[in-house]
């Protein structure tokens, strides 16, 4: 009984996260890849926040020091700026508008927080390829 009751507690939280990138008409797998993205971040794990991206060199990173191009590159930009659990803090999420460009893409936008006292915007294009959804070109500013 008592494992009923803790996965459906675990359940809601996830639900009520989702309620947070969830916005109208963003396919739900999309929304779950945010959400996994998010809590791979939060738990220190930067390789499994990069699963929402493209591996591609075509992968665009456009940040406050300036353009990124492939998956490598931006994996290593991540591990730079963010090179232990600690000063990665906590990420949060929250999308504003879920904009269709064509049948296979799309443009996110959201903000962003670390903790409490940092923050910013990010625009995400997100392409279908091969039945996923990928981004392709991320901006984020502070």
């Amino acid at each position: 009984m008592y494992k009923l009751f803790l996965y459906i507690w675990l359940s809601l939280g996830s639900l009520s996260l989702l309620g947070q990138i969830q916005v109208p008409g963003m396919p739900p797998s999309v929304a779950a890849t945010m959400l996994n993205q998010q809590q791979a971040w939060n738990n220190g794990d930067l390789e499994g926040f990069m699963i929402g991206y493209m591996q591609s060199d075509s992968l665009l990173f456009v940040g406050g020091s300036g353009v990124t191009t492939g998956y490598d590159a931006t994996l290593s930009r991540y591990k730079k700026g963010y090179p232990d659990r600690e000063s990665m803090g906590h990420l949060t999420f929250t999308n504003r508008s879920w904009t269709p460009l064509c049948d296979n893409s799309a443009l996110v936008i959201g903000a962003w927080k670390l903790n409490e006292d940092v923050g910013g915007m990010y625009s995400l294009v997100w392409r279908k390829i091969n039945k996923q959804w990928v981004i392709v070109a991320d901006h984020s500013s502070d």
